[in-house]
This record gives C-alpha cells, sequence and structure tokens, in this order.
C-alpha cells in the first residue's frame, strides 16, 4: 500500500521507515526538511518520497483511497494538521492520528471529518525509539471498514506474536477474543476507543515506573546514617536489577531499561530527576474522576512528577531513566 506520514520525529520517522521495509510505499513530510532527507535516505532504496508540504503529501498520494498518517505532538500541531488534510483530501479518503492525543479530540474531528466523507481513525502507538525493530502495539479506533482497510499497513508494524508464549485459553477458536491482539494490535471501537486505551495505558505506564522508582530510592539509601550502623547496607543498585529481571514477578520492559542505565552509572548523574509528564496521565485521572473511579497509584505517580521539578530524589533519576530508555525522552533544561 502507500502512504502519507507527516511529522518524521522520535517514532514518525521509524514508522516510515519500518513500512518501506516491509513492502510499502510512503510519502514523507516534517516541517524540518532535514528530517524528510534523513527518512528518504533511511527507508528502502525507491520506497520513500519526499514531500514539500500538506498539499504535496496529498498530490503524490494515488489509489483508490488516499492515505495520511499524523505522526505529531497532541494539541495545536495535529489540530492544524488533521483540518489542513480534512481540506485538500476527498471522500473515501483516510487520515490515521498516530500520536497520543486526547480521545474527546479525536471524537470532535471524527464527526468534522465524517460530514466530508472522509475516514478518521485514531491510533494509539506504543514502542518508543524500539518499534523500528520490535514493532509497535497499537490500539485503534474509528469506522470498522475503514480500519480493516489499513490492516496491510497495521500488520506491518505490529511485533506479531513473536516468541511470547501463547496466553492458555487463546489457542482454541473463540468469538469474543480478536487473534489480532495477539499479533500485538487491537481495534477497540469507535472514534477516540484507540487512544483512551492507549491513554489508561500510559496511566498504568506511570504507576509502574514510579514503583520501580521508589522501590530503588528505598534501596539506594539503605546506608544512611540516620539508620543504625548494623542496619546499614550498601546495595548494588545495577547488580539488583539484574537478578530481578532473572525470573522475578516484576521482570519487564521497565526494568530492562532500569537495568541497563543503572549497568552504565550506578548514579545516574547524568540525569536530574526532573521528570515531565506528556498528558496521557493527567487525561486518565481526568476520565477516572468523570467515572468516579478511585486511581490512587497513579494519581500519586503524576503528582510526584510535579514535585519532581522543585527538588528531586534518586527515584525521579530512575524515572528519567527508564524515560530515555523507552521513548528517548530527553530531560527539558531550563
Amino acid at each position: 500500500m502507500q502512504i502519507g506520514i507527516v511529522g518524521l520525529g522520535r517514532m514518525g520517522g521509524n514508522i516510515a521507515v519500518r513500512l518501506t521495509r516491509h513492502g510499502h510505499d510512503v510519502v514523507v513530510y516534517d516541517r524540518d526538511t532535514a528530517m524528510v532527507e534523513k527518512t528518504v535516505a533511511r527507508a528502502e532504496a525507491g520506497r520513500a518520497v519526499a514531500a514539500s508540504n500538506l498539499a504535496d503529501v496529498v498530490e503524490k498520494l494515488n489509489g483508490p483511497k488516499k492515505i495520511v498518517w499524523s505522526m505529531l505532538p497532541a494539541g495545536a500541531i495535529t489540530e492544524e494538521t488533521v483540518m489542513a488534510l480534512a481540506g485538500l483530501m476527498q471522500k473515501g479518503d483516510i487520515v490515521i492520528d498516530g500520536g497520543n492525543t486526547y480521545y474527546k479530540d479525536d471524537i470532535r474531528r471524527a464527526k468534522v471529518l465524517a460530514e466530508k466523507g472522509i475516514d478518521y481513525i485514531d491510533v494509539g502507538t506504543s514502542g518508543g525509539v524500539w518499534g523500528l525493530d520490535r514493532g509497535y502495539c497499537m490500539m485503534y479506533g474509528g469506522p470498522r471498514e475503514a480500519a480493516d482497510y489499513i490492516d496491510p499497513i497495521l500488520t506491518s508494524l505490529a511485533p506479531g506474536i513473536g516468541d511470547i508464549p501463547r496466553t492458555p485459553g487463546r489457542d482454541r477458536d473463540r468469538a469474543d477474543l480478536d487473534p489480532r491482539a495477539e499479533q500485538g494490535y487491537l481495534y477497540c471501537g469507535p472514534a477516540g476507543s484507540g487512544h483512551f486505551v492507549k491513554m489508561v495505558h500510559n496511566g498504568i505506564e506511570y504507576g509502574m515506573m514510579q514503583a520501580f522508582a521508589e522501590g530503588f530510592d528505598v534501596m539506594y539509601r539503605k546506608d544512611s546514617p540516620l539508620l543504625a550502623e548494623d542496619e546499614r547496607f550498601s546495595l548494588n543498585m545495577a547488580d539488583i536489577a539484574e537478578v530481578w529481571r532473572r525470573g522475578s514477578v516484576v521482570s519487564s520492559w521497565l526494568l530492562d531499561l532500569t537495568a541497563q542505565a543503572l549497568a552504565k552509572n550506578g548514579e545516574l548523574s547524568e540525569f536530574s530527576g526532573e521528570v515531565s509528564d506528556s498528558g496521557e496521565g493527567r487525561w486518565t485521572i481526568e476520565a477516572a474522576i468523570e467515572e468516579s473511579v478511585p486511581v490512587p497509584v497513579m494519581t500519586a505517580a503524576l503528582f510526584t512528577r510535579f514535585r519532581s521539578r522543585s527538588g528531586n530524589t534518586f527515584a525521579e533519576k530512575v524515572l528519567s531513566a527508564m524515560r530515555f530508555g523507552f521513548g528517548g525522552h530527553v530531560e527539558n533544561k531550563n
């Protein structure tokens, strides 16, 4: 298939390149022309074409349906891009938003585009800077027919079943279970549902990261002079992270990333510990309030990120190390 990719940052560029590796053709655009040139150079020869603006992206697409995937930060830039595409594309075309958009914005935009006969699909995309080789876990929503139409694209981006053991009970034919979930992508429902699921995913991520960070901080400070001398331990954080990776019930990709950072520098001195939040944690808590669902862990994790910007601890450095590991997030330097 042919698809336009708008926004070639940490994930957008890799998405474009991965698609060309799986036999798709891409038309790529970014306001930074250097990113466009870099993406075309990294793509499979002849499968990536540069565009100079949004109109050029649409012009260079062909086929029965034109498809454009926006991979931009949530907010004004995505709003402007989607609405600009709505004015450039035709009935039957498909606009995909793969960024971390607020799901209520998806619902609103989908209605606007539907009036023009354009299908809008929201794709919550997880995989960070590792997705080029590992693939991306995707949760998506929108009109079912349009979602099925782009399935070859999603199949190519998804990680596939790989070497992860099948979940007991999924090895039988069951009408209530979607086989695509095992491949790492899932149709969640109408417009907004994909980003809603990804939003909650990120809220959970906040809580998991915070638990690791606090646990390592407790161990890191076990040699504190505030403790009785015979109760002080000098613990090696890198070795503890490594042993937990091997058969522990808390083993995970987040722990893998923590172990990598600690093996490089046990003090994590390259991190300030000032931890940003990208929006999904706040939106998850707002949704919980609307539904009257208690989420104390995620709320505390979000508030800890707020506090980290006015003085921080080893725990926040662990958080920064994990964020850099999975998403390439670089701390803001004031």
